[in-house]
């Protein structure tokens, strides 16, 4: 099937770093600055941003993959901002390059993968992990 998806497509995603966000609060570090994890997230948000919507009806995305550098920490009360750039269309994989931004520089960056999935299969396949086997 034809997606449609080019490289060169662009997604971002922002949020304000608060308390929830932390990393003392994720449990990923002992200080009140925002988390990787939180990062993490806003990056793969972005990614989501700039494909699924161009996606046909009963399709989605879902990450697989993630190698990212966290460079600077951020205060809680920030603005966050993430930015994704399509790089490469592989069949259903998607090839993103990542970063993210406080308000005074860049504070992470990486590449994150992507899959297009079919959402009823890729459900029904997870469901069936709840279905106990016969001896």
């Amino acid at each position: 099937m034809d997606f449609n998806i080019a490289v060169g497509l662009e997604g971002e995603a922002q949020e304000l770093v608060t308390q929830e966000k932390t990393a003392k609060k994720y449990g990923s570090g002992g200080l009140d600055v925002y988390a990787t994890p939180a990062m993490v997230g806003l990056m793969e948000n972005a990614s989501l941003k700039a494909v699924d919507p161009r996606l046909p009806e009963g399709f989605a995305t879902v990450g697989i993959s993630l190698d990212v550098k966290h460079l600077a920490a951020t205060p809680i009360g920030m603005n966050v901002r993430a930015k994704a750039v399509l790089q490469e269309v592989n069949n259903k994989k998607l090839t993103f390059f990542v970063q993210a931004f406080d308000e005074k520089e860049l504070i992470g960056e990486g590449t994150h993968i992507r899959y297009i999935i079919q959402i009823d299969k890729f459900l029904d396949r997870t469901q069936s992990k709840l279905v106990k086997d016969n001896p």
